[in-house]
């Protein structure tokens, strides 16, 4: 029976290490924000994070897709979010933490819409 109680726990110590593994964060840049300005290409309301793709003009003219992760869908939608909270062909400028390997990517802080309105810690 004790055998049976350590693989259990030890099983047990294992799952919590990969759930927190999962929701790290540690590949963004916490001590960066950038604003990044474009045009929603897809909102994807899924689980375990919701992403953003949006594309956003370069400075030399090309478009770039950017990829914005944000909470799980349960937690945003206690704060007012809904699957249509992002729509193809909204214009909007997002605030992220950016990825620390330079890759087309932030995790979400706040985001405004062309017409005004703010999500998100936006000041």
């Amino acid at each position: 029976m004790k055998s049976l109680t350590k693989v259990i726990f030890v099983g047990f110590i294992f799952m919590i290490g990969q759930a927190q593994a999962h929701h790290s964060s540690v590949m963004f840049d916490d001590k960066k924000t950038i604003e990044l300005s474009g045009t929603v290409k897809e909102f994807q309301w899924k689980n375990p994070h919701i992403w953003i793709q949006v594309m956003v003009k370069a400075a030399d003219g090309t478009t770039k897709e950017w990829s914005v992760e944000g909470m799980g869908p349960n937690s945003l939608s206690r704060d007012g979010w809904r699957p249509t909270t992002f729509k193809p062909g909204d214009t909007v400028t997002f605030r992220v933490h950016p990825m620390r390997d330079g890759s087309a990517a932030g995790n979400f802080i706040g985001v405004k819409w062309a017409d005004g309105r703010t999500l998100g810690d936006w000041q």
